[in-house]
């Protein structure tokens, strides 16, 4: 079979938090933090379907760029939403992210899943804290490779 185009369809969900998990991103800065993550991993060529969190970590979930590595891309958002959110003082202090992230592959069956627990973040941490919420997704799909 010949094969002369790539094809690459790859969803990733990303979790990364704010420096020492401080609750810095409030509800009357949060949408302008995501919509321009957002747009962020756009420019990058990566399609993004849902991004929301809570104060202290984000959760994000798009299609990689077949051009682009997932360290580059979260890296270059983690970069250029802290230089944002300074500029215009969002935050009354200086933001930084937490250094590193977690990131994990999902399957197109199972992007509608992963949408709904993103969009319901709030409800859920109602119940679960950050912490433990980590927990479970690392006995899900095992310790990192680091």
């Amino acid at each position: 079979m010949n094969m002369p185009h790539s094809f690459n369809k790859i969803w990733i969900h990303a979790i990364w938090t704010t420096k020492e998990r401080e609750p810095l991103i409030h509800p009357n800065v949060e949408n302008k933090i995501h919509q321009f993550l957002s747009e962020q991993l756009r420019a990058q060529g990566c399609p993004v379907r849902i991004i929301n969190g809570m104060p202290d970590h984000i959760h994000c979930l798009f299609l990689l760029s077949p051009q682009k590595s997932i360290a580059d891309v979260i890296k270059q958002i983690k970069g250029s939403s802290s230089h944002f959110i300074n500029q215009n003082n969002l935050i009354a202090d200086k933001f930084t992210w937490q250094t590193g992230y977690a990131a994990y592959s999902v399957s197109e069956s199972g992007v509608d899943r992963v949408f709904e627990y993103i969009k319901h973040q709030k409800i859920h941490h109602q119940k679960k804290t950050f912490l433990q919420e980590y927990d479970e997704f690392i006995k899900l799909y095992g310790p990192s490779n680091k």
